[in-house]
């Protein structure tokens, strides 16, 4: 499969599953983030138990998922409409959920030994679930990374300048390579290189991508150049997402300034609200650029990752999920805008899904059951000022997303672009009359919502004047 197909394929996929998983969920502490920054970690994924560098590395004696059927995973990833799966291979703590070469610290060396991505893999293959996995540059255990004989709090952006760092490059090529070629088709790379991603050579990298897996997307955390970008925790409004003229950069000596503002009495409340703000999806990390109608050249393919909870790991508290209506009411969002929804869970210690998730993946599944053709297979729609709905396109028909239902049995469109021969209440698969007239078009529609989350109208392109 060229770039081109494969980012054709993604674009048209629009929901995908992310599984954040590791020895961190026996404890449960968030992935990586409680040795690195605690402070940070705590405002932005919640409180957690307090754990020191040795406790968190000594959790994989203790990871033994006996309960751990990936069959059942890509089951109901499939049932609630994913067309993808994303499991974090190698996190910042170092941990490989493979069986690695060059380490110790991987799945193989705990109770359960056995090969994480090896057992998912083979569980996509069987139901055809294309399958990438995130893998993480910054490696907290590696001594070629960083010197392991200080806090990972004080050097976790890593450490380029010592001569050990050629080695570390060289293991990431290791794992690169075994992630590429042992474990079937690997759909995406999503890697996570948080700053400095000039640091790591990605040009070595891309290169190894072209000569065993030209056909593999990237995402932007890895430097230039990539195949999409990718949100984190946050929808971009104001229109759809277009290319930048120069691609947003975080460098190294960015995080080391906010660590350092973290000190500063006057500031460390504000930052921590931001973290907290960043949690509940109302802090954009990085502005995108949009526009309310690009051309197809200009279109930059996106993909928000959003956290089920508000916690990237398992965390056992049912109260922090999001309601099932608005993990949908965030993917027709994110469609309308022509992006992808990545939705993660994290599964518990024993190796299911909460049961939490599956109630909301099963919610969101019944939704799609009847909706689907108007988010999967579809590109931003051609209104992106309604105050009412969202809209999605698809050769020819315009699907309409009402979020706020009319109660006097009309809905008004102002300035629809184009003429209509049809409209189809996709959720009870009624024909709607309708009216046009001076790019103003009136549907006559029940009185009562007919689906309580979002009620979607399929508006099929014709002649000016038809009607019903």
């Amino acid at each position: 499969m060229s770039t081109r197909e494969a980012l054709e394929w993604f674009n048209k996929a629009k929901f995908g599953l992310f599984l954040h998983w590791g020895p961190y969920s026996v404890a449960p502490v968030e992935a990586s983030w409680p040795i690195m920054a605690p402070e940070l970690s705590a405002a932005a994924f919640g409180p957690h138990p307090p754990i020191s560098e040795a406790e968190y590395v000594a959790l994989a004696r203790r990871f033994n998922p006996v309960d751990f059927c990936p069959e059942d995973w890509v089951q109901a990833a499939q049932a609630a409409g994913m067309r993808y799966v994303i499991l974090t291979a190698k996190h910042h703590d170092g941990f490989c959920m493979f069986d690695a070469a060059g380490t110790s610290y991987k799945v193989t060396n705990t109770p359960f030994g056995r090969d994480v991505c090896a057992d998912l893999a083979a569980a996509c293959a069987r139901h055809g679930m294309p399958l990438g996995f995130y893998y993480s540059p910054p490696d907290m255990h590696h001594p070629g990374y960083r010197d392991t004989r200080r806090p990972a709090a004080q050097n976790w952006l890593g450490e380029p300048q010592r001569p050990e760092w050629a080695t570390y490059l060289d293991y990431m090529e290791a794992h690169l390579r075994q992630l590429l070629t042992a474990y079937g088709p690997v759909s995406i790379l999503w890697f996570d290189g948080l700053a400095g991603h000039e640091k790591y050579d990605p040009a070595r990298f891309r290169r190894l991508l072209a000569e065993l897996s030209p056909g593999t997307l990237v995402n932007d955390r890895f430097g230039e150049p990539f195949d999409y970008v990718t949100p984190e925790q946050f929808i971009p409004r104001g229109g759809v997402p277009v290319r930048r003229s120069r691609p947003h950069r975080t460098r190294d000596a960015d995080f080391r300034f906010l660590l350092r503002l973290l000190k500063v009495p006057g500031l460390r409340g504000q930052l921590l609200k931001a973290a907290r703000r960043y949690a509940e999806g109302s802090l954009a990390l990085a502005p995108m650029p949009t526009s309310p109608a690009p051309g197809p050249g200009e279109f930059q393919p996106w993909e928000t990752c959003m956290t089920m909870n508000k916690s990237w790991g398992y965390h056992p508290d049912p109260t922090a999920y999001k309601r099932a209506e608005q993990l949908i009411r965030s993917l027709i969002e994110v469609a309308s805008r022509g992006g992808n929804l990545l939705l993660n869970v994290g599964p518990t210690p024993q190796g299911t899904l909460p049961p939490e998730a599956l109630e909301r993946l099963a919610h969101i599944g019944q939704w799609l059951a009847v909706h689907g053709e108007s988010i999967h297979g579809t590109t931003y729609g051609p209104l992106q000022d309604l105050p009412f709905a969202r809209t999605t396109a698809r050769d020819g028909t315009v699907y309409l997303h009402v979020l706020s239902w009319p109660e006097t049995g009309q809905l008004t469109v102002d300035h629809y672009p184009g003429s209509v021969s049809a409209v189809l209440l996709l959720t009870t698969g009624e024909l709607l009359p309708f009216r046009q007239s001076e790019g103003r078009l009136a549907i006559d529609v029940p009185r009562r919502a007919p689906d309580p989350v979002a009620s979607t109208l399929a508006i099929h392109r014709g002649c000016a004047d038809g009607g019903i």
